[in-house]
């Protein structure tokens, strides 16, 4: 794996190229959520008919591979610039939830 930046440098990123178009004005709460599940139900619909073996085998197709990595940025890019505007730091969102999820489900003992 390559290194990347970190997720504040990704979201100035994401900030100053919206506001290069002037599209903050549609950046609400609502429209981002929206986004966010429209692009959701992309990469749903690359997998829509195939089989669990074939749903596995998805990256070893070039073409194919190219469509979830762009559909993975396109739902990474709305749930980054969402949480940007409601001022949620993601991973210590995850953190947190991963944490009440241990408590809720905990691991069986052997």
């Amino acid at each position: 794996m390559t290194e990347h930046p970190d997720l504040p440098r990704l979201q100035r990123r994401l900030a100053e190229f919206a506001a290069a178009r002037n599209w903050g004005q549609y950046h609400t709460p609502k429209n981002l959520a929206s986004a966010l599940s429209v692009e959701s139900s992309e990469l749903v619909e690359i997998f829509q008919w195939l089989t669990p073996e074939e749903s596995a085998r998805v990256m070893s197709d070039p073409a194919t591979a190219h469509r979830v990595r762009d559909e993975v940025a396109d739902v990474l890019a709305y749930l980054l610039q969402f949480c940007a505007v409601l001022d949620i730091d993601p991973l210590a969102a995850l953190s947190e939830k991963i944490d009440r999820n241990e408590h809720r489900f905990p691991a069986p003992e052997d």
